[in-house]
């Protein structure tokens, strides 16, 4: 990666020397070995998994199948062609599989064909984040087009109004994150107790970020004979303990995937002063390779300085993170993944479910609370093959 090119911009605009240094991060988290922060890529290919079923093979409606075949899907992924099998026949499901495996037409599947057949069922989907929940609602309308099932979208930062009038339609389909599904169970706008079907997306990240005692709470009010569809992309004791709880006889699908940073070139980039970090940050940006960037800070506050700063050095910039509107949230990400703009600044709660494949870079501008915060980072790069690039700012000992 080149740092000492000064004569262009990341977008052909001189670059600016002003800069006006924030005060140094504090960090409250785990320590981690700097080291941790080194690896060359090793650019691996998934172990080649022939497929028992095709989708015309699953007992799906014929609606289903149409829209299947026009958006494109072909030959079911490993968690596809393992749990849709079990999700149609009633069972509950325990999946485990990394982000980008399918996992959403996996139980969405076999959700929306039990709806078709029960006419009295309703649904629940729980994600944890915004993002993730209106993706899930997306691909859920994508699929079940034409078939009157119009999925309610129940997430935070947006206003109540449109929910409300949605709910007293009776949807169906109910997708939303924890905090705004028990918001309306509290204000008794909304009713869980015939809810026949839950799904719960992305366990582990519900439950780093907090959710467990609102997951707990939300399905305790559906009906105790309801069907369970359980995903995640890793499990522990805390995790497979609140599944086990939640589920009864499940089939337990896990599987297993190349890590999402085994693709990716991760290095250190040592500062001396803030003033020198932001300087290696253009350095790094203007680089040939750095085409589509998210660098991650600490603070709403510091995703905000530091998306003024690059805005003002002549780089296409937005700041994602959750004092964010969820109408701004929207709008950034959209003009991100349009390549409106380059480079996204995020804190990590915000940027947990982003849907973006093309990332070439992931910079910690600050370094990770935790470990597993900085694997989840990295895997943001690397995707479909390619080789990423990670870089961590580490201050001079």
């Amino acid at each position: 990666m080149p740092y000492s090119s000064r004569t262009r911009s990341f977008h052909g605009r001189a670059p600016k020397k002003r800069y006006n240094a924030p005060k140094k991060n504090r960090s409250f988290g785990q320590y981690i070995d700097p080291q941790r922060f080194i690896a060359p890529a090793r650019v691996q290919a998934a172990e080649k998994y022939e497929p028992v079923h095709a989708f015309t093979d699953f007992a799906l409606d014929n609606l289903l199948q149409k829209n299947l075949a026009y958006a494109g899907y072909k030959v079911p992924s490993p968690i596809q062609d393992q749990a849709i099998p079990v999700g149609l026949m009633g069972r509950d499901v325990i999946g485990i599989a990394g982000t980008g495996t399918g996992k959403t037409a996996a139980f969405a599947l076999p959700l929306l064909q039990r709806l078709l057949n029960d006419k009295h069922g309703t649904a629940l989907i729980l994600a944890p984040t915004r993002e993730l929940a209106q993706q899930i609602e997306q691909e859920c309308r994508k699929l079940s087009h034409g078939s009157g099932l119009k999925p309610c979208v129940l997430i935070g930062g947006t206003s109540m109004q449109p929910q409300l009038r949605q709910l007293r339609a009776n949807p169906r389909l109910i997708v939303g994150t924890p905090g705004r599904v028990k918001d309306h169970l509290e204000r008794g706008t909304l009713q869980l107790k015939n809810c026949n079907y839950v799904v719960l997306d992305e366990v582990d990240r519900m439950l780093d970020m907090g959710f467990i005692a609102d997951i707990r709470e939300v399905i305790g009010r559906t009906n105790p004979m309801r069907q369970s569809l359980f995903f995640s992309a890793t499990s522990n004791p805390k995790i497979r303990s609140l599944m086990d709880d939640l589920t009864n006889d499940p089939v337990e699908i896990t599987i297993a995937a190349v890590a999402a940073s085994s693709n990716v070139h991760q290095d250190v980039i040592r500062y001396t002063a803030q003033a020198d970090k932001m300087e290696k940050l253009h350095d790094l940006l203007i680089g040939d390779l750095a085409t589509k960037v998210i660098i991650f800070d600490e603070t709403q506050r510091n995703v905000e300085r530091l998306t003024t700063e690059l805005t003002d050095r002549g780089f296409k910039t937005v700041a994602i993170h959750g004092g964010k509107t969820q109408g701004h949230r929207q709008r950034a990400l959209k003009q991100f993944k349009l390549n409106e703009v380059s480079i996204m600044v995020a804190t990590d709660v915000a940027a947990r479910g982003l849907d973006v494949s093309d990332i070439t870079h992931v910079v910690n501008y600050s370094v990770p609370q935790q470990y597993e915060d900085y694997i989840h980072r990295v895997g943001r790069a690397g995707r479909a093959g390619r080789t990423g690039y990670a870089f961590t700012f580490v201050a001079h000992s």
